[in-house]
């Protein structure tokens, strides 16, 4: 007799298009979770889908069928979530048409605009923001100042922030002028606030950010407050991982 195949409750959750696995986590310990009728705040808990019932703030999930998968452009002020404690616009109120519950694959600062990826496939949105991946993502910063070769050399090999160092960077002068430059940076972590943190170390504090490109899918001409779905090859690239 076959035994039926459970998987840990923030993957299930990831699956059913809540949050990405870290987001569950942070769902679970803050008692919003249930599992047959009783609030669960530890880790470790397994579920059986289609035979556990599985509860986020009182709404019965479970995993989606549909897979979809959206690059949005997204303009500074909105946050990259999918609820705000303080009532601010988010992600998801720009994407009203998709039936399917979806949510960001890691985050960009309210003040921070460009290229967030949407979905609820919880598997894909693991792999993307696991630094052992190492799927860049690439931003343009208008920082004060122009950083010297020094500087640049500390940027790409690591700078030490919150008591650890952060992976090698890629960064690259594209234009400067007498107060400020242009930069492009890559890097393939997530901490939080990174490339501003980053900057800030080496003394050159971020002005604007941007972010265009996320491993192989690219923002293009997209306008600011749009979104379309992945493409074929895009697609085929994201399940390549």
């Amino acid at each position: 007799m076959m035994k039926d195949k459970s998987v840990r409750l923030q993957k299930y959750m990831a699956m059913s298009g809540v949050a990405s696995r870290r987001a569950s986590e942070d769902l679970i310990k803050a008692g919003k979770v249930q599992v047959n009728g009783k609030v669960v705040t530890e880790m470790g808990i397994t579920v059986v889908p289609g035979k556990d019932r599985v509860k986020v703030d009182g709404m019965n999930v479970k995993p989606e069928s549909n897979k979809v998968y959206i690059v949005l452009n997204k303009p500074v002020g909105i946050v990259t979530s999918v609820k705000d404690e303080k009532g601010r616009a988010v992600v998801t109120d720009l994407i009203e048409e998709v039936e399917e519950r979806i949510y960001p694959v890691g985050r960009l600062d309210a003040d921070t605009s460009g290229l967030v990826l949407l979905t609820n496939d919880g598997e894909l949105a693991f792999k993307l923001t696991h630094p052992s991946k190492m799927v860049y993502k690439r931003y343009i910063a208008i920082v004060e100042g122009v950083p010297n070769k020094g500087e640049l050399e500390r940027f790409r090999k690591g700078i030490r922030l919150e008591g650890r160092m952060t992976a090698p960077a890629k960064v690259k002068i594209l234009k400067n002028f007498d107060e400020d430059s242009i930069l492009d940076i890559q890097i393939y972590e997530g901490r939080n606030r990174q490339v501003k943190k980053m900057c800030e170390k080496i003394n050159h504090p971020v002005k604007k950010l941007k972010r265009i490109s996320f491993g192989e899918i690219e923002l293009g001409g997209l306008e600011p407050g749009n979104w379309r779905y992945l493409n074929e090859e895009e697609l085929d690239y994201i399940k390549s991982l």
